[in-house]
């Protein structure tokens, strides 16, 4: 594959994944998240969406090779660069910011190993059910807005199966409209 040569650089491997981020992260910040599928506004809400995005992402890529494996590696590693540089605007504490950091490596891991399952198992339940405890976990959710999000997950799926790996690969990520989901 031809396209995955200007991989090969390190600068090239650190824009191309600041694209992917700044992709799925700019699709986790749509307003229609946390006003119309009722997602905490707020610093945990933020980083569950932008979690959910990049599982979605990474889920994608997963298995297309060495130089898609390095690139996935480098937006996971672009990703916590900027939730490291958001702690510390928000006023963490130096050395709160590694113990924080370390907490969201480790939540997002264990999002993705429970997104994954209930999307291979096909089992909305198990779906909501992750999706009750980790994205609406400080709050009540609804049947029918959990569903829609469960909805929206699906169909993210979907359509990132559908795209070419070069235009992952670019940061040219497509994501379905969330609001056609929302009643």
């Amino acid at each position: 594959m031809l396209f995955l040569r200007r991989f090969l650089r390190d600068d090239q491997l650190e824009r191309a994944a600041a694209a992917i981020y700044a992709g799925f992260a700019g699709q986790a910040r749509q307003p229609v998240f946390y006003l119309g599928f009722g997602v905490p506004d707020s610093v945990d809400g933020r980083f569950e969406m932008v979690a959910l995005h990049a599982f979605l992402v990474f889920r994608r890529l997963k298995g297309e090779g060495a130089e898609i494996e390095r690139l996935t590696q480098a937006t996971y590693d672009t990703m916590f660069k900027e939730m490291d540089l958001a702690l510390r605007e928000l006023g963490a504490a130096d050395l709160g910011v590694g113990r924080r950091i370390k907490h969201m490596t480790e939540a997002l891991n264990g999002r993705i190993q429970i997104y994954e399952q209930a999307l291979v198992a096909g089992d909305a339940d198990a779906l909501k059910a992750a999706l009750r405890r980790n994205l609406y976990g400080t709050v009540e959710i609804d049947e029918p807005r959990l569903g829609a999000m469960a909805a929206y997950i699906r169909e993210v799926a979907q359509e990132l199966g559908a795209q070419e790996t070069a235009q992952l690969a670019a940061g040219k990520i497509r994501f379905p409209a969330p609001e056609k989901l929302i009643s």
